[in-house]
């Protein structure tokens, strides 16, 4: 160790990859390469003398000394914002249109991500479905959205893509031949999907749950009250997909795609933290 300060590059690069846990989505949300971000990872290592990161092919988390290092890392770089804030500007705000079925229990970890990348921001976001939230897009009310794809969107990129089954409480147990439902409300798109492969296989169907937002759905599902079509990470903990064993017509995957126009540097630096943390 020497008395030399630290690069807040180096302690940058260590925040992000320990966050995202991957090298990849750090590079992207710092629009670097994953090289350079490695790099930068060696060099902050080899200035503290203690080994940050362990990394394997598939996994990267915090060495304990790594965990020691990261609250000083945040501080370090919470303190570099407020040295060079001498006044207290408007902040810039970024409107996000966000569709339920994309997120649903992951939003609140999303958030903080967005506010420890960009605390500078104010965020204006509205829940919602795909179709009209890529319509107030359109209309300029959002600087970006995400949403299921929707059509075909060229000014769109893909995040990822969702598996989606028929979802129910593993201790559910269906009576008669109707099948029980708990969807969202119209004009929800998974909605739409679901309850025409219903018609078209030539199952009955009657809607026993109706709720306003995919955590409403999941509790209803866990609560034993109905099957809801709904992509595998949203469905609550100690549903199983019963698809297969009733029978019920495979569901098609989704694109998960983020729409969004150039703005300034702030907003764009958030944004990238925005895909990256839903990629991984």
């Amino acid at each position: 160790m020497t008395d030399r300060p630290l690069d807040l590059d180096l302690v940058q690069a260590f925040v992000h990859v320990a966050e995202l846990s991957s090298f990849t989505r750090a590079a992207e949300a710092l629009g670097g390469t994953q090289a350079g971000i490695s790099l930068k990872l060696r060099k902050l290592e080899q200035r503290l003398g203690r080994s940050l990161l362990e990394r394997t092919p598939r996994l990267v988390r915090l060495t304990s000394d790594g965990a020691d290092f990261m609250e000083r890392a945040r501080r370090l770089l919470a303190a570099d914002r407020e040295a060079r804030q001498w006044e207290a500007p408007t902040p810039p705000r970024l409107r996000l249109g966000i569709s339920d079925h994309t997120t649903g229990d992951t939003l609140p970890a999303l958030l903080q991500r967005l506010a420890t990348v960009s605390p500078d921001i104010a965020f204006d976001v509205r829940m919602g479905f795909s179709r009209p939230l890529l319509d107030a897009y359109d209309a300029g009310e959002f600087d970006a959205a995400l949403v299921r794809r929707e059509g075909d969107r060229r000014d769109s990129e893909v995040l990822r893509r969702d598996a989606y089954g028929w979802f129910a409480a593993k201790h559910w147990r269906q009576v008669g031949a109707i099948v029980p439902l708990a969807l969202l409300a119209a004009p929800c798109g998974v909605r739409a999907t679901a309850t025409r492969a219903l018609d078209d296989a030539g199952l009955r169907w009657r809607e026993a749950f109706t709720g306003g937002s995919v955590s409403s759905v999941s509790a209803a599902v866990a609560a034993g009250l109905a099957i809801a079509p709904m992509a595998g990470h949203l469905a609550p903990p100690g549903s199983e997909d019963v698809g297969p064993r009733l029978g019920l017509p495979t569901l098609p995957m989704a694109d998960v795609i983020l729409v969004a126009r150039a703005g300034d540097p702030a907003n764009r630096r958030a944004l990238r933290a925005f895909a990256a943390f839903l990629k991984a």
